[in-house]
C-alpha cells in the first residue's frame, strides 16, 4: 500500500535534547513541535493516519524550503541562477527524523524503526509549490 501526505509548513529539524531538572528533557528546537503538528494534521486530514503501514517500509520525501530573499530582484522576480536545491541548514537527517517521528505519532506507520530504505531531497519553494513537503510511503498492512 502507498500513501501520500502533503504537508504545508516550514520543514523543522529534531535536534537533541537539553535537560531542563528533575529528569525532564526538552527539544532544544522549538521550530519542531509544529513541523510535527503539521505532518500529523496533514496525515489525518488526506486519510493516510490510523494506516498503521508496517515494514518493510519505504519513504520517499521531498522537503521544500522557503527561498532567502536574496534569490529575488527588487522586482520580485527570480534572479536568474538562483539555485533550486536547498544544500544549508537544517541538516536533512534531522528534518526526515522529525518526520519519521510525525508519521509514527500519526500512526501512517507502526515505527520508524521498520522503515528500511529512504529517498530524502531538500528543495527551494516555488510559485507552484509552498514550503512544506511531499511524502510517499509504501509498506504493508499488518
Amino acid at each position: 500500500m502507498i500513501v501520500q501526505i502533503d504537508v504545508l509548513g516550514i520543514p523543522a529539524p529534531q535536534g537533541s535534547k537539553r535537560h531542563v531538572g528533575r529528569g525532564i528533557l526538552v527539544e532544544s528546537s522549538t521550530k519542531v513541535g509544529p513541523w510535527r503538528e503539521a505532518v500529523v494534521a496533514a496525515a489525518t486530514n488526506q486519510g493516510a493516519a490510523n494506516r498503521q503501514l508496517d515494514g518493510p517500509i519505504h519513504v520517499d520525501v521531498s522537503f521544500y524550503f522557503p527561498r532567502p530573499k536574496g534569490h529575488y530582484r527588487a522586482n520580485g522576480d527570480l534572479k536568474p541562477g538562483a539555485p533550486y536545491v536547498h544544500s544549508v541548514t537544517p541538516d536533512i537527517d534531522k528534518v526526515l527524523r522529525a518526520t519519521l517521528d510525525a508519521l509514527t505519532q500519526a500512526a501512517v506507520i507502526t515505527d520508524d524503526a521498520r522503515v528500511q530504505h529512504v529517498e530524502a531531497r531538500k528543495l527551494y519553494a516555488t510559485s507552484d509549490r509552498a514550503p512544506g513537503a511531499l511524502i510517499h510511503v509504501k509498506g504493508t498492512n499488518p
